[in-house]
C-alpha cells in the first residue's frame, strides 16, 4: 500500500507526457517556454485570478510574495506554528518578527480570534495557511486585515483546488501562494509553485522578482531571486491538470468512504459547510498516537505525523508563549494514506489494522 501513489496517476497520463516532454525537448526553450505562459493562463482561469506567475517551489511562492509587500525589519508577520516550516522561515530570512498564533482545535487553522489579539501597529502582514487542503476562515481573517490595512497572503500549498463560498483557494488575499511539489493534490515531478494576484502591480513586481529583479535585459529594478519554473515541469503539470477536477472528484470518494469505515473510532476531519477540501492528507486525531503509528506499520499501513513539533518549540523560531491547541494537536495528529487512485479494499484494510491498532 502505497501512502501516496504517483505511478498509478503517471500510467494513466504516460503518453500525453511523453508527448509533451518531448515537444519541450524539440523546440529547446528550456526557460521560461511557451508551456509556462500556456499553464499560467489556465491556472489564472481555474482560481479566478487575475495574474498566475509560475515560479521554482512554494517556498519561493512565499519569499517572492513577501518581498513584492516589502516585509522587512521591523516589520511582523502572523501566521500559525502547525505548518510546514516554509511559512515561517521565508519572513525570518527577510528580518521580519513572527508572531504566533494558534489554531483552531477541529479545522488546525489559524483561530482569527487568536490572529486579532496578536495584530500591533507593526504587523505588516498575516499568512494563513490552507492546512490539509482546507481553506482558512478567509471571511474573519481578511475582515480583521481589511480594517487595518494588513497583507493577507494565502499559503495554499495544501490546498490547489479546493474552495470556500465558490472561491477557489489561490484568490484569497493581496497574493496567494501555492506548491507542485509531487506529493501535493497538483503536484510536478520536482519542485515548483505559483503565485497568484488580482492587482496589475504587485504582478509586475513579482515578475521581476522571479528573474533577479530584471525589469529588462540587464536592468535590475529591484532585489530579487533566481524564481523561474523549469518548462518541463509546465509540462508536466499541463498533463495533470487535464485530469485534475477528476482527480479531486477521487479524493472527496476517498474521505467520505473513510468517514463511513472509521465510523466515530477516531476524530475524523471536519470540514466546514461552506467549504470543499482538496484532500492533501486525511488527518486523524488520537490517543496514543505513536503506538497506533506503530502497531500500523508492522501491518503494513503507511501514515504520516503533519506536524510532530510545532514552530514555536522549534530552536530557530523559538516562542516561549504557549499555544495550547497546536501542541495538543501535535501529539496527536495522524494521516492516512490519501490520494485518487486508493482502492477500497485498500482502505478497508488500512481501517482494520487501524481497529486493531486502537483495541491493543
Amino acid at each position: 500500500m502505497q501512502f501516496i501513489d504517483l505511478k498509478a496517476q503517471q500510467a494513466r497520463i504516460r503518453d500525453e507526457l511523453e508527448r509533451r516532454i518531448r515537444k519541450v525537448l524539440d523546440h529547446g526553450q528550456y526557460i521560461l517556454g511557451p508551456e509556462v505562459a500556456e499553464v499560467e493562463q489556465r491556472m489564472a482561469a481555474y482560481v479566478g485570478a487575475r495574474h498566475c506567475l509560475l515560479v521554482a517551489s512554494g517556498t519561493d511562492a512565499l519569499l517572492m510574495a513577501l518581498m513584492a509587500l516589502d516585509v522587512g525589519p521591523g516589520d511582523e508577520v502572523i501566521t500559525t506554528p502547525f505548518t510546514f516550516v516554509a511559512t515561517a522561515e521565508t519572513a525570518r530570512l527577510l528580518g521580519a518578527r513572527l508572531v504566533f498564533a494558534d489554531i483552531e482545535p477541529d479545522t488546525y487553522n489559524l483561530d482569527p480570534a487568536q490572529v486579532e489579539a496578536r495584530i500591533t501597529p507593526r504587523t505588516k502582514a498575516i499568512i494563513p495557511v490552507d492546512l490539509f487542503g482546507q481553506c482558512a476562515d478567509y471571511g474573519r481573517i481578511e475582515a480583521l486585515a481589511r480594517a487595518r490595512g494588513i497583507a493577507v497572503i494565502e499559503d495554499a500549498a495544501q490546498s490547489f483546488g479546493a474552495t470556500q463560498n465558490g472561491r477557489r483557494a489561490g484568490s484569497f488575499g493581496a497574493v496567494a501562494c501555492t506548491s507542485f511539489f509531487p506529493a501535493k493534490p497538483l503536484g510536478g515531478y520536482g519542485d515548483g509553485g505559483a503565485v497568484f494576484t488580482n492587482d496589475d502591480r504587485l504582478a509586475q513586481v513579482l515578475r521581476e522578482i522571479r528573474v533577479h529583479g530584471q525589469s529588462g535585459t540587464y536592468r535590475y529594478a529591484r532585489v530579487g531571486i533566481n524564481g523561474r519554473l523549469d518548462t518541463l515541469q509546465a509540462a508536466i503539470l499541463h498533463c495533470k491538470l487535464d485530469i485534475f477536477d477528476d482527480e479531486l472528484e477521487r479524493r472527496q470518494a476517498v474521505a467520505r468512504r473513510y468517514d463511513e469505515l472509521l465510523g466515530g473510532a477516531v476524530r475524523t476531519p471536519a470540514v466546514r459547510p461552506h467549504n470543499l477540501s482538496a484532500w492533501a492528507q486525511y488527518t486523524i486525531e488520537l490517543d496514543r498516537r505513536d503506538a497506533v503509528r506503530d502497531s500500523l506499520r508492522q501491518a503494513g499501513v503507511p501514515s504520516m505525523v503533519y506536524y510532530p513539533v510545532p514552530l514555536h518549540r522549534q530552536a530557530p523560531y523559538h516562542d516561549a508563549r504557549a499555544m495550547p491547541v497546536a501542541e495538543r494537536a501535535a501529539q496527536r495528529v495522524l494521516s492516512l494514506p490519501m490520494h485518487p487512485y486508493l482502492e477500497p479494499d485498500d482502505q478497508a484494510r488500512a481501517v482494520r489494522a487501524l481497529r486493531q491498532a486502537l483495541a491493543a
